[in-house]
């Protein structure tokens, strides 16, 4: 989930406890990570007195947080977002579903939330239509109802969505602490002289096209590990890698592998599109998923298959 693509906040928050995931963050990421505001509208909201720690307003953005803390920010509300309209045709696989939480398995094709050009058939409109109390929540955005984290539209594999507020604000806690499981299987070009490694470099919009992302200096710390498990020479060198996500920035593994000389299969946007072995989407699905259960603390691990087009492109590779 990344901050700058947040909403701005519709209404006030109150006396939300600090979770031990989230002592020793800055009062400016949590203030937007609870509310769904921006870095710089947090920012904005703390330099103008809307924000308090424990009742008494805070004025620096750069205070440390400890648990326990009670974190307050207030702002006018908004005229409300159009209401999601519920759509149970859109193709999604429930993989599980309680009171709390829902994961489900995304094809690749389908975008996760209503925006520009995609009002309706979305992953967001499919779960409404299946699950309508999630319309009933004073959600941080109306418009991404449940919505913890999302995948492209062209990678498949799971997702977790919130079905309350509590359990929204456990799993973001979850992910800013680093403790959400979440592993991809890639196929990419080349071959590699380690069979294991790890890229860690700040990614940022690219500044010649901003709809593409790069790894840049000044941009957000990115993380991302990974493990050869296979390598191919006909009727290409590539190789299947499964890949973990220790960030979740955007396009984080295409523009990670790109920038170490291995572009993801069929990914076009990132230098991964060859007719020597030509697919329509990007050889990229989100294949395991674990995460700590809001209520009881269980530990959940999802599995997914490699679904029929991917796997159909490794059966012809030797």
């Amino acid at each position: 989930m990344n901050d700058d693509q947040r909403e701005p906040i519709d209404k006030p928050i109150s006396a939300v406890e600090v979770p031990a995931a989230l002592a020793g963050e800055r009062i400016d990421r949590v203030v937007s990570m609870l509310t769904g505001c921006s870095r710089s509208e947090a920012t904005t909201l703390i330099e103008a007195g809307s924000v308090t720690i424990n009742g008494e307003v805070v004025s620096t953005r750069s205070r440390r947080l400890e648990e326990g803390d009670e974190v307050a920010a207030d702002r006018p509300a908004r005229a409300p977002a159009n209401p999601i309209v519920g759509d149970p045709s859109v193709a999604l696989a429930v993989v599980h579903a309680d009171e709390l939480v829902i994961v489900v398995d995304k094809p690749a094709g389908l975008v996760v939330h209503p925006g520009a050009g995609h009002a309706e058939g979305t992953l967001v409109n499919g779960l409404v239509g299946r699950f309508p109390d999630l319309v009933g929540v004073d959600w941080p955005d109306a418009s991404r109802p449940g919505i913890v984290h999302r995948i492209d539209r062209g990678t498949s594999g799971l997702l977790v969505i919130a079905r309350t507020l509590d359990a929204y604000e456990s799993l973001v806690g979850q992910l800013s602490a680093r403790t959400v499981e979440r592993r991809y299987v890639a196929l990419v070009w080349g071959r590699f002289d380690a069979p294991a490694g790890e890229i860690d470099g700040p990614i940022a919009r690219s500044h010649r096209d901003p709809t593409k992302m790069t790894v840049a200096a000044g941009g957000k710390d990115a993380r991302t590990g990974y493990v050869v498990e296979h390598e191919y020479h006909d009727p290409a060198e590539v190789a299947l890698v499964s890949c973990r996500l220790f960030t979740g920035r955007t396009h984080q593994i295409r523009v990670h592998m790109r920038s170490i000389g291995h572009p993801v299969v069929g990914d076009a946007r990132y230098a991964g599109y060859r007719q020597s072995l030509p697919m329509r989407r990007p050889f990229l699905h989100a294949a395991t998923l674990g995460f700590d259960h809001p209520s009881t603390g269980q530990r959940l691990v999802f599995e997914s298959p490699l679904p029929a087009d991917l796997a159909s492109v490794l059966a012809r590779l030797s």
